[in-house]
């Protein structure tokens, strides 16, 4: 449950970004890595479906897909994944 979180707390520093996906929301190591960003100052976004509330509490942006189905959610986490890097690579080019 901590393998994230302690990646985390070697490679993280302030200004960072964590994009954290979990289906469910209730990924107990995606919680755990959320939560110790969130201490470090590490800005975070989290993508979930649609009962992801608990990623809510250290996710400065929670991206909710209105979504029970495991196969609906991944598909626009892919999606919302390659938007995402779209944006980052414009600001570069």
């Amino acid at each position: 449950d901590v393998l994230f979180s302690r990646q985390i707390e070697a490679l993280g520093g302030q200004g960072d970004i964590l994009i954290a996906i979990s289906t469910s929301g209730k990924s107990p190591n995606i919680l755990k890595a959320l939560e110790m960003a969130h201490s470090m100052g590490i800005h975070t976004i989290g993508l979930t479906g649609e009962h992801g509330e608990k990623m809510a509490e250290n996710c400065e942006l929670l991206i909710k897909v209105g979504s029970s189905s495991v196969a609906r959610i991944q598909e626009c986490h892919i999606t919302i994944g390659h938007i995402l890097c779209e944006l980052v690579e414009s600001e570069f080019a």
